[in-house]
C-alpha cells in the first residue's frame, strides 16, 4: 500500500454532532482501527447490504488505498470502499457508500467520492463503476451527480440479475461513469 492519503473537505464545518463550527471533515484512507466503525455505520444505515465486521476490518487492510472514510473531530462519519477492477484495470468499482446519521444531508457521500476518484485518477483510473438496485433512489441521485461534476458520461446497463442471487435480492445495474477528467 502506499500509505495514508488524506484532505479536509471545504465548507463543512458541521461538529458531528451537528451542533455548529466545532469541527472540520478530513477525508482519508482507512486503517485497521477503523473496521468496526465501518460495521456500526453499515448497520446503522439499515440500507446496506451489512458484511461481518471481519469483512470491514479486512477492507481497512488490503482495500485502503481504494477507500476513504470520513472523520469529524477525530470520529469516523462516513465510509466508501472499493477495489480495483482485475479484468478493468482503469476501473475502480465502489461497493459500499456510508454516513453517517448524525452528517445526511450535508453532500459528505458526495465530496468522499470526489476525494477518493481525484486519488484515483492520478494513478490512472478513468471509470467509475457500481452497482445499484433499481428503488435506491439516494444512490442513483449521488452517482447521476458525481457523473455530472466530472463531466463524464453515466452508462446503466444490467449486471446481476435478482435469480443470480442464493437469497431475496433485488437485481444490480451497473452504472458505469467516465471517462473522469481530473480538474
Amino acid at each position: 500500500m502506499s500509505g495514508k492519503h488524506s484532505m479536509r473537505a471545504n465548507g463543512d464545518n458541521q461538529s458531528a454532532d451537528g451542533a455548529g463550527s466545532a469541527g472540520h471533515v478530513v477525508i482519508e484512507s482507512p486503517s485497521k482501527a477503523d473496521g468496526a466503525a465501518l460495521w456500526r455505520i453499515a448497520r446503522d444505515s439499515k440500507k446496506l447490504d451489512l458484511n461481518s465486521s471481519y469483512a470491514y476490518v479486512l477492507w481497512c487492510l488490503d482495500f485502503a488505498d481504494t477507500s476513504v472514510v470520513a472523520r469529524v473531530d477525530g470520529k469516523t462519519v462516513g465510509f466508501v470502499i472499493g477495489y480495483r477492477r482485475p479484468a478493468v484495470a482503469d476501473a475502480a468499482l465502489v461497493w459500499q457508500v456510508a454516513v453517517d446519521d448524525s452528517q445526511r444531508g450535508r453532500g459528505l457521500a458526495g465530496k468522499m467520492l470526489d476525494a477518493l476518484f481525484a486519488r484515483l485518477a492520478d494513478e490512472g483510473v478513468r471509470y467509475l463503476d457500481t452497482t445499484i438496485t433499481p428503488d435506491n433512489e439516494a444512490s442513483i441521485r449521488l452517482f447521476e451527480s458525481f457523473a455530472k461534476r466530472w463531466e463524464a458520461t453515466l452508462e446503466r446497463s444490467p449486471l446481476l440479475a435478482a435469480d443470480d442471487f442464493p437469497d431475496t435480492h433485488e437485481r444490480e445495474d451497473l452504472f458505469h461513469i467516465g471517462p473522469l477528467k481530473r480538474a
